[in-house]
């Protein structure tokens, strides 16, 4: 159920990712709330990936999301 959570929250998020030539794939959820992303396209390569990651994907997750614990990058 988590991870349902977690991809229809990302389902939001995506848009705005893929407006600047990136997106992201859903990797894992652990059971302690651990969410494991891997960043494509343009984000893949951008040096500001990790303020995306923690500043806007991990911060909305856990605005929606309470379980949701961390966002990292593999």
């Amino acid at each position: 159920m988590l991870r349902e959570q977690v991809e229809n929250a990302l389902k939001r998020i995506r848009p705005a990712l893929q407006q600047d030539g990136g997106d992201l794939e859903l990797i894992d959820v652990s059971d302690d709330g651990v969410v494991k992303v891997k960043l494509t396209g343009a984000c893949g390569s951008c040096p500001m990936s990790q303020m995306t990651l923690k500043m806007g994907i991990e911060q909305r997750l856990k605005e929606e999301i309470p379980e949701v614990t961390t966002v990292e990058s593999v």
